[in-house]
């Protein structure tokens, strides 16, 4: 065909059009992408002022994004309802307890990566070491938590139990655990009021006097030494597990009024080098994923802290692309962060050219309005500290300021010239509100803890005097070894002649207490 006859063809014709009509929606496109570049800023109107509650409760270790349920599909809250397990127990307090079943799966599930827990519970079961203990437990309230629970019952103990983090429970776990006969009162999204009336409903029971502590931030102990002094000083030890709750435990001690043995977990090797390490370095990208979809590739993230959670955290983000910058006030965390590439700053050098800001202190306003006042439009801030003091939330609840809740756990302030800064669940941990954490890494933690309880209530009169003390290393030896099965590890056992020569026991311990393990590999 001719140049002529081809443009009059009746399918040159159609194909004409089809051009015409693909060039007028890539102008729409344009339009579209133009006005969305003029209003990217948006204006106050029309948007929803959220009022949250704040809560200074402590907020430290497991997981509850993966929770069956959410707290937001009953608005009536538990405290207002009347609930009766299949045993006919009302002695508890959570969301739904026809969820039991889903709970039940869920701890299943758990179960099958916590075999070094299984293991302990199956070699102490016949010997009952915990007969006659009274655990009140304010912990993360999760699968993986609720395999401990279930171990301490098995040999021996009887548990009440509550949360330690008003996002953190598991719903169906909650309820799982109730129907097994544990007293637990706690749902996901407590208010401030709810949280230490849960505190107290555990405590406060006639006819059942609590005689160990195990907690996980400090606000149980804290709660009872305030409260109810006389039941305070009849527990026969505590067990504690975080950054904040061993603070407090060494204030009390400082101070003389420490009447019971504590034992100080959190400072336990398998717990700083597994737990706060190794789990922080996955849980910190799942978290981040899951609420905000954010690339790492390229993105300037400062990481406020270089212990073991701020070395976890450096490490995944550094291995996904992103520049990482550390603040730290040790000169010791700070050089072993300069000879892992990262460059230590102060925060205020960087706030301004920064996407992602991590806190992971255990300290109080480590970012301040000012600093949230100075960051970039779509700024992420979250926590991987134990406390949800370390963000300056409480700041920025003002009138000129709007939240806008835009997805679970995830919340847009938005200041009068339009900038966002992206605020993730409400500075409290985000690794336990909004995504999940390795089991087997909780095993090793929660095995740590079961030993620690053992020790405590059967230590012999004057063993620990009322101050607060560290696991033995030979007990956190004992923890990793039985964790090594996981992996079909053999360890190399030493001759006589090798044991003599090092001066040690064949059986351990082979560190002694002032030897620091390698941080980071």
């Amino acid at each position: 065909l001719s140049h002529h006859e081809r443009m009059e063809h009746p399918a040159m014709n159609l194909l004409n059009v089809k051009c015409i009509s693909l060039v007028f929606s890539f102008q729409q496109i344009q339009f579209v992408e133009d006005k969305q570049e003029f209003s990217r800023f948006p204006t106050k109107t029309g948007r929803r002022s959220l009022s949250r509650s704040i809560s200074q409760s402590s907020t430290d270790s497991y997981s509850s994004a993966a929770s069956y349920t959410d707290s937001s599909d009953d608005e009536t809250s538990p405290r207002d309802k009347t609930q009766v397990n299949s045993k006919g127990g009302t002695d508890f307090c959570v969301k739904n307890i026809k969820q039991a079943e889903f709970g039940r799966r869920e701890i299943e599930i758990a179960e099958q990566d916590m075999s070094a827990l299984i293991s302990l519970r199956k070699r102490a079961q016949s010997e009952k070491p915990l007969a006659g203990a009274k655990i009140v437990g304010c912990t993360h309230i999760t699968a993986q938590t609720a395999v401990l629970i279930e171990t301490l019952v098995a040999l021996g103990a009887q548990c009440r139990w509550t949360a330690c983090n008003i996002y953190s429970t598991q719903n169906e776990v909650a309820a799982a655990l109730t129907e097994t006969g544990v007293a637990v009162f706690a749902w996901k999204g407590e208010s401030e009021d709810d949280f230490w009336w849960c505190i107290d409903r555990c405590v406060t029971t006639e006819g059942w006097q609590p005689n160990m502590i195990l907690d996980d931030g400090g606000d149980l102990t804290h709660w009872m030494y305030k409260k109810y002094p006389n039941v305070f000083k009849k527990i026969r030890g505590i067990v504690e597990e975080s950054v904040t709750g061993v603070h407090r435990l060494y204030q009390l001690s400082k101070a003389g009024k420490l009447c019971v043995p504590a034992m100080n977990v959190n400072d336990s090797v398998t717990k700083q080098k597994f737990d706060n390490l190794y789990c922080c370095r996955e849980s910190i990208l799942d978290g981040l994923k899951r609420t905000t979809d954010v690339m790492f590739g390229g993105k300037q993230v400062v990481v406020c802290g270089y212990g073991e959670v701020g070395k976890g955290c450096c490490a995944a983000l550094k291995a996904l692309g992103a520049i990482v910058y550390v603040t730290e006030i040790d000169p010791i965390c700070a050089l072993q962060a300069c000879m892992d590439g990262f460059r230590v700053v102060k925060l205020n050098e960087v706030i301004r050219l920064v996407d992602i800001i991590i806190t992971c202190t255990g300290n109080k306003n480590v970012v301040t309005r000012d600093q949230l006042d100075r960051m970039k439009n779509g700024s992420i801030v979250c926590n991987m500290g134990h406390s949800n003091t370390e963000i300056d939330v409480a700041s920025l609840r003002t009138p000129e300021l709007t939240w806008e809740r835009v997805r679970s756990q995830v919340d847009h302030v938005i200041w009068p010239d339009g900038k966002r800064v992206i605020l993730l669940a409400e500075g409290r941990l985000l690794n336990l509100s909004c995504s999940t954490v390795p089991t087997f890494v909780l095993s090793i933690t929660a095995t740590t803890q079961a030993l620690a309880l053992i020790e405590l209530y059967n230590a012999p009169e004057g063993r620990y005097k009322q101050d607060v003390y560290l696991l033995p290393k030979k007990m956190d030896e004992y923890v990793a070894s039985l964790h090594l099965a996981t992996f079909d590890a053999h360890l190399t056992e030493l001759s006589d002649e090798q044991a003599k020569y090092l001066g040690l026991n064949k059986n351990g311990p082979f560190k002694p207490n002032y030897y620091r393990y390698k941080p980071r590999s």
